[in-house]
């Protein structure tokens, strides 16, 4: 049997009224309140043993309520109540890795395993001990995120355009919310409210995201900082990163540099920190300017995948995931503008982007590729910028070279 994969898409509000905004804000509020409040009675081992519906069904019976629609408290609560046990079981993984190395004992082992993946560790001294080391009592300051299912909204197309309505705190009042898409979002959706824009995110099967084939080439890819990739044959992917990326890191600093001048003065003069702290040392304009640059960023490292696999059937690269291994020879600002880069974007974005249209992705070793001479795999030659100096005075162009090497290895 084939198993669907399912990839996340997400539609943005478009012109949104502040009046809206305004009330979709206080429904997010209200239940991020509620939220807190599973975490800290059920986000421990306080929580073992209790499913969200035995919650709700006790929260009814007490007569308890939340000032928002009782369906949406209930699909906040089943959630949380999902990341809850989602912690849990991450920590059940670090838990096995200490019985495998306490115990060689194959039947020993099973019977931990047994208690542990059916909650039962409380039985035994030695899984209530580890788990009360690494389970550690979990917390959440989400107050921004309104969780819908199917009953709770209404999906229409108008004048070409996506509209959701969503239950509001009046009743029989929806709130109509106009999408950037003309593409109705279905199933449960997850409302994120950020900067004054609404975020819609919903599951569709990756088959529906993309019907696009891929290429028939097999080719090597390096990865750059001013570009986002240059292939083995020399076509650049992705111009122009490094200038965004570059940019971005500049006016950063300046504005930092500025702020905490701000921030000296209000530690020094009280009478005016007051002022300075409400009026110039907020986070709103920064995390609209951070939510715009890394919107910019992530376009250009799809679009640059998309134009890859659009190439290539078989696309081989080095690992994304690899720290730089040293950046002794860089200068501050260099280190600055490094620390900014995209490296594991551009892997995840690789990842998804070639399984949904059916190319292949081949990992390999990135040691040494930079510093190789792809002619005769030998390394004899020095790189200085965006060319690399052979033994023999040719000059190759210094990503093409990696990416022949990356290819043949």
């Amino acid at each position: 049997l084939s198993i669907m994969s399912k990839v996340t898409r997400i539609a943005y509000s478009k012109n949104l009224n502040f009046g809206k905004y305004k009330q979709l804000s206080e429904i997010a509020t209200r239940l991020g309140r509620l939220r807190k409040e599973i975490w800290h009675r059920y986000g421990s081992i306080s929580g073992v043993g209790i499913t969200n519906l035995k919650i709700r069904d006790g929260w009814r019976s007490e007569g308890r309520f939340f000032f928002v629609p009782a369906r949406l408290w209930k699909e906040t609560l089943r959630d949380t109540f999902d990341d809850i046990c989602m912690t849990r079981e991450a920590t059940k993984v670090k838990v096995r890795k200490a019985i495998a190395k306490r115990t060689s004992d194959e039947e020993e082992r099973k019977r931990l395993y047994t208690l542990l993946k059916y909650d039962r560790w409380m039985e035994d001294s030695y899984l209530r001990r580890m788990m009360r080391k690494y389970y550690k009592h979990g917390k959440t300051k989400v107050s921004n995120q309104i969780v819908l299912d199917t009953q709770c909204y209404t999906a229409f197309e108008q004048s070409g355009v996506a509209w959701i309505k969503v239950m509001g705190l009046e009743r029989g009042k929806r709130i109509a919310i106009p999408l950037n898409t003309n593409q109705l979002p279905k199933g449960t959706l997850r409302l994120i409210l950020r900067n004054g824009i609404v975020e819609v995110h919903y599951a569709i099967d990756a088959d529906e995201c993309s019907t696009k084939p891929c290429g028939d080439q097999e080719i090597g890819i390096d990865k750059g900082y001013s570009e986002v990739f240059v292939d083995s044959d020399g076509e650049v992917h992705g111009e122009r990163l490094g200038d965004l990326l570059s940019s971005e890191s500049d006016s950063l600093k300046v504005k930092y540099q500025r702020r905490n001048k701000l921030k000296a003065i209000a530690a020094s003069k009280p009478n005016k920190a007051e002022m300075i702290v409400e009026n110039n040392l907020g986070r709103r304009k920064l995390d609209r300017r951070k939510h715009l640059h890394t919107q910019r960023v992530r376009d250009k490292v799809f679009k640059a995948v998309h134009s890859v696999v659009d190439k290539a059937k078989t696309i081989v690269c080095e690992d994304l995931s690899s720290p730089i291994a040293s950046k002794k020879q860089y200068g501050k600002n260099q280190k600055r503008r490094l620390s900014g880069w995209v490296k594991g974007l551009q892997q995840s974005a690789l990842k998804s982007v070639s399984q949904r249209r059916g190319s292949s992705l081949v990992l390999v070793n990135c040691a040494y590729t930079s510093q190789m001479d792809s002619r005769y795999g030998v390394l004899l030659g020095q790189r200085n910028g965006e060319k690399f100096y052979c033994f023999d005075g040719v000059v190759l162009h210094a990503d093409q070279n990696a990416a022949h090497n990356i290819l043949a290895r």
